[in-house]
């Protein structure tokens, strides 16, 4: 089975409690990390957006207090896309977000067609980073900006030690348990483990000709912020 198969199945099988435990896990600092992304969008005013890797869709959600003319989300995962339409239905959001199965590695849109793309926790379950990259960068319009954020591996003591027993021990565990699935949240670990984070992933950037790039750390490196524009 690829990766994407299995990225696919993992999260159609964890849909329904994939927001509990992603508020739960992190203590709800994923809120705040979402709001900064936002308040980054929000300096270029983008009137479209597209979000890859959409999941539930809780940055689209976020990112409709821009008022947008369009908020698009992607995602391989139906489940995850149907819990997040439930979420945009209650919050009385249906004109303005739009989710669709898609593969963040062959987009169906036109180049030069959004004003902004992001990420949130997505960029490392792309099968090939360079293209899932690529695709971003061919459908943002010239001057537009792509906004990643993703978990990253704290290099500094006592940090990365606390870090990676919660990571290693107690997120598996208590994953498993709540979700029910035996190998959701030790797949987590292993993919932020081996992610190219911070300058090494502005590398990734560059080489699909992302410009003004910059990474961002946040809460003692646990996740980053990346930013490029086309």
């Amino acid at each position: 089975m690829s990766k994407k198969e299995q990225v696919r199945s993992m999260f159609n099988n964890i849909a329904g409690r994939y927001d509990f435990l992603n508020h739960f896990l992190s203590a709800g600092i994923d809120y705040m990390w979402r709001k900064k992304v936002i308040r980054i969008l929000k300096k270029h005013n983008p009137g479209r957006i597209l979000d890859v890797a959409t999941g539930t869709a809780d940055l689209a959600i976020e990112a409709a207090k821009l008022r947008p003319d369009e908020i698009v989300g992607v995602d391989i995962a139906d489940r995850m896309l149907e819990r997040g339409r439930e979420k945009i239905s209650k919050k009385r959001l249906k004109k303005t977000i739009t989710l669709e199965n898609g593969d963040s590695e062959n987009l169906r849109f036109e180049s030069n067609s959004f004003d902004a793309v992001t990420v949130a926790f997505g960029v490392r379950n792309f099968e090939d980073l360079d293209k899932g990259l690529s695709e971003m960068n061919r459908v943002l319009k010239p001057g537009g900006i792509a906004v990643i954020l993703e978990f990253s591996n704290p290099k500094k003591f006592p940090v990365k030690q606390l870090y990676n027993f919660y990571f290693k021990n107690i997120l598996p565990l208590a994953g498993r348990l709540i979700s029910k699935h035996k190998s959701a949240y030790n797949y987590l670990p292993n993919s932020v483990g081996t992610f190219p984070d911070g300058d090494n992933f502005l590398e990734y950037m560059h080489a699909v000709n992302f410009k003004k790039t910059f990474a961002r750390s946040l809460t003692f490196g646990i996740a980053s912020i990346y930013t490029g524009e086309k």
